[in-house]
């Protein structure tokens, strides 16, 4: 169970003050959160997954003032990664953000159902936007190894029930990264729940050179 009485600002590794891209038809800032449970070799946020110790975290009290005072004219926060349902103390850190008057947006790869029920049952985050890796028996190979196809399908089939249940709260991406094809993603779309259709995100290339993720620490 998450508990609201730690932190998770100590996770906190990059702050986009304004992004018109990261919560669709929402103006919204966006709070960066290091580490990530999965190795997925096409990553476009690498060095913040896999090594967000090297890069400078944001200090809480700049994140809110700056909502504050901003708020009259931003729709919302993004929290993103990463993988913010790893962070210990995800709560703490959501509570601030609403604390704002803003409406909260999470992006998550799934693989955490339990976490995103809570965080749902908290009322924490108004949309969580799951992003489905492509079709189940890619997994293996789309995560670095981290996730393959079973547990990959049991974890975002808890995610599917969750969505039923709250039908307004989440929304499905699939990013077309390389080697992931037209079929590929027909099958995505298939493997949503029915009455969910699928936003597919162009692929970025990573900057900058990448580490093996088997090899970090």
């Amino acid at each position: 169970m998450q508990d609201i009485h730690r932190t998770a600002w100590e996770n906190v590794r990059g702050f986009e003050p304004v992004s018109l891209c990261d919560w669709p038809g929402h103006v919204c800032a966006v709070v960066f959160l290091g580490g990530c449970n999965l190795l997925c070799p096409t990553c476009h946020n690498h060095q913040l997954a896999w090594t967000p110790n090297a890069v400078p975290p944001v200090p809480r009290s700049g994140i809110l003032g700056y909502l504050k005072e901003k708020a009259g004219w931003l729709d919302g926060v993004t929290v993103s990664g990463g993988e913010p349902s790893i962070a210990p103390g995800l709560g703490s850190l959501l509570l601030d953000l609403r604390g704002s008057g803003l409406p909260v947006k999470m992006d998550t790869n799934g693989m955490r159902p339990d976490v995103v029920r809570e965080l749902l049952e908290q009322d924490l985050v108004q949309v969580f936007a799951v992003d489905v890796k492509g079709p189940w028996d890619r997994y293996s190979v789309l995560t670095g190894g981290a996730a393959d196809g079973d547990r990959a399908e049991s974890r975002l089939q808890s995610i599917f029930t969750l969505a039923g249940e709250y039908p307004d709260r989440f929304y499905f991406r699939c990013t077309r990264v390389p080697g992931l094809s037209e079929a590929d993603l027909e099958t995505v779309r298939g493997q949503l729940p029915a009455g969910f259709s699928l936003r597919v995100q162009k692929f970025i290339p990573p900057v900058g050179t990448m580490a093996d993720p088997r090899h970090v620490a």
